[in-house]
């Protein structure tokens, strides 16, 4: 097939794995405040029936499967870029948010007092989740590869799977004892939970994520192969063919 695109054109399925990373990083910032409880057919050790975790759980999760396709892809550098590149942006939200609180309100809208602790509320989960972020997606980009060289760029579950479980696990720790305890206490947005209710949180979210990554892997294989089969054949900008230490 014929490619009239300039080189350094990015691909379809670049844009569209980074706009997937993007946008469920940016939900899970303003949703990460609630805190959700899930009835269990089971028990649990520390949540016991009910698993705890942040709002923002799902979404979250879905930044490591978009940015273990993209890693998959286009390489250990390209997905440390965006990765990155995407800490920065926290900055531009909060800037926003905290712009849009500072701003006069009309009388006819959400009442501003409520409408600053809500928002003002996302500064703790934003400070938690950069903290995080930094650590835990580059740690993702990082082990991907090296079970990528160890396996001989074979097993795709493995190290999707595998850099998921350790990476969200430093996540984990990272961000809900930052967001819902550090945090609070020092910026006064907000209350710190109890200790129980932290703890919940960390088992709860934890056990999601692995979850998530668990059965997210079809969806992994899925996209992979859709975008290696398209852009293999169409997009010679794609570094399909990368080596695999990079």
């Amino acid at each position: 097939m014929n490619d009239t695109r300039s080189p350094g054109t990015p691909t379809i399925g670049q844009v569209a794995l980074i706009g997937l990373f993007v946008t469920a990083l940016v939900t899970a910032q303003v949703t990460a405040s609630k805190v959700l409880a899930f009835d269990l057919p089971f028990s649990l050790p520390v949540t016991g029936s009910t698993l705890v975790l942040p709002g923002a759980a799902l979404a979250y999760a879905l930044t490591f499967l978009a940015s273990d396709c993209y890693a998959e892809l286009y390489g250990r550098r390209a997905a440390q870029v965006v990765v990155n590149v995407a800490f920065g942006m926290n900055f531009v939200l909060l800037a926003l948010v905290w712009s849009t609180i500072a701003a006069p309100a009309a009388g006819s809208s959400v009442d501003p007092a409520t409408f600053r602790t809500v928002l003002a509320s996302s500064t703790n989960i934003v400070i938690a989740s950069m903290l995080a972020y930094l650590v835990s997606q580059n740690w993702d980009v990082i082990v991907f590869h090296k079970i990528r060289d160890a396996t001989d760029g074979r097993a795709l579950w493995l190290r999707n799977i595998g850099s998921t479980a350790t990476s969200q696990l430093l996540d984990t720790v990272i961000f809900v004892t930052v967001g819902f305890l550090i945090a609070p206490k020092l910026l006064g947005f907000g209350t710190a939970l109890p200790d129980d209710v932290i703890l919940q949180l960390l088992v709860g979210q934890y056990v999601f994520k692995v979850f998530v990554a668990l059965i997210d892997t079809p969806f992994a294989y899925a996209i992979v192969a859709f975008l290696r089969n398209r852009e293999g054949h169409d997009a010679p900008n794609a570094t399909l063919s990368r080596d695999p230490s990079e």
